[in-house]
């Protein structure tokens, strides 16, 4: 990577009061569609629904208050391979802490990972004075919030990992973990793979490339336990149902960011499907607090980088569907709302711990932070010898 500036500078989000005051106005005059009535969410975001969080967001959400609580968190920028890269990094007070890379994904940012920053780091200190503790670096996937936007195409899974291993580098750690969910369940694995002597372990929760297959193959399920049929195939009729977003976000995604980044509520209306579980007859997952959600739309919103983000999917490469196998010890968490399939995360992955939890969902980091905490310090524990 040929990077001319390495410097790491201080950041702190301070987003100016013009830009909420014409939040809150564009909040005010929106124009809203008609809807069908008992159609729940079926044909996509019932109106009444968005409407009374539209109306919270303009009157009730206090985004001083969330820019606040991120702001207790150490931030920093550096550019890499030609791209700002925005990060928290958050040092443990415990001297024989492991350092850990937490990668977000789409739609949520960087804030997905507030409330597991404190145990992680400081766990002495959050009434777990035995579990490892970790230097967390968390940073904002390219073109998205304070990482972009991006400035050029062909950011790939693999440009991700790439950058993050420089990142490490860059902050002086030679050996590390990599945690993800999401986007992040992707980058992850790739970064073992694009520094097998540096990622000594990964940990993803879902693994979005073993919920992928790939259907052109001669014979895509060749190996998969009975179970496992059942299940990709359940997975697939659920992606037909939900996989639009994904559909436009990797083939027009300029199209689609004029009206992402000149909504308010279009750009709600658009990320929260992916916070609900909104099946309410086959719902398994803790609803997203609305705070969360809020925080994390606006801060899309602010930053104006719906567009990049949704570029991610044009440019993400085959990662989707796995990749080469790196050999470095792999953790996967499953929670409700997830659905991968073991053999085929053995294609490209080594597996050594495989837990399926019954609480949380598919952003784990939000819907069961503590669950997610304790498998990263079991993951730890073990590749430590001490599980």
């Amino acid at each position: 990577m040929n990077n001319k500036d390495t410097e790491i500078r201080p950041f702190r989000i301070r987003i100016a009061p013009e830009e909420i005051d014409e939040l809150h106005e564009r909040l005010a005059r929106t124009r809203w569609p008609d809807s069908l009535p008992g159609v729940g969410w079926a044909y996509g975001v019932p109106g009444d629904h968005l409407k009374e969080l539209a109306e919270y967001w303009r009157t009730g959400f206090d985004w001083r208050a969330a820019e606040a609580r991120l702001n207790r968190f150490a931030q920093f920028t550096t550019d890499i391979d030609g791209q700002r890269i925005h990060f928290l990094h958050v040092r443990s007070p415990e001297p024989d802490a492991v350092p850990l890379i937490l990668t977000h994904g789409w739609p949520s940012t960087f804030a997905e990972f507030r409330d597991v920053i404190g145990p992680l780091t400081d766990p002495r200190g959050h009434g777990a004075p035995d579990a490892p503790a970790f230097h967390v670096v968390a940073p904002s996937v390219p073109g998205v919030a304070f990482s972009g936007p991006t400035t050029e195409p062909g950011w790939s899974i693999e440009r991700m990992a790439r950058a993050w291993v420089e990142l490490m580098d860059r902050l002086g750690y030679e050996r590390y973990l990599a945690q993800g969910g999401d986007t992040g369940s992707l980058v992850s694995p790739e970064m073992g793979r694009v520094a097998p002597d540096q990622v000594m372990g990964v940990h993803v929760n879902g693994l979005v490339s073993a919920s992928m297959l790939d259907w052109t193959a001669e014979d895509p399920t060749a190996g998969f336990t009975e179970e496992e049929t059942a299940l990709v195939y359940a997975g697939e009729t659920d992606w037909e149902e939900r996989q639009g977003y994904a559909a436009l976000q990797s083939t027009r995604p300029q199209t689609l960011a004029y009206a992402l980044t000149d909504s308010p509520v279009g750009v709600l209306a658009w990320n929260l499907e992916w916070f609900v579980d909104y099946d309410p007859e086959r719902g398994v997952q803790p609803p997203v607090d609305r705070d969360v959600v809020l925080t994390h739309v606006s801060l899309y919103w602010f930053t104006r980088t719906s567009g990049s983000a949704a570029r991610m999917y044009k440019d993400g490469g085959d990662a989707f569907y796995g990749g080469r196998d790196s050999g470095v010890p792999t953790a996967v968490a499953l929670f409700p709302g997830d659905a991968p399939v073991r053999t085929l995360a053995e294609r490209s992955n080594s597996i050594v711990r495989w837990t399926r939890y019954e609480r949380g969902g598919h952003f784990a980091a939000t819907q069961a932070p503590d669950l997610l905490t304790a498998d990263v310090r079991a993951f730890a524990s073990e590749l430590a010898g001490t599980g």
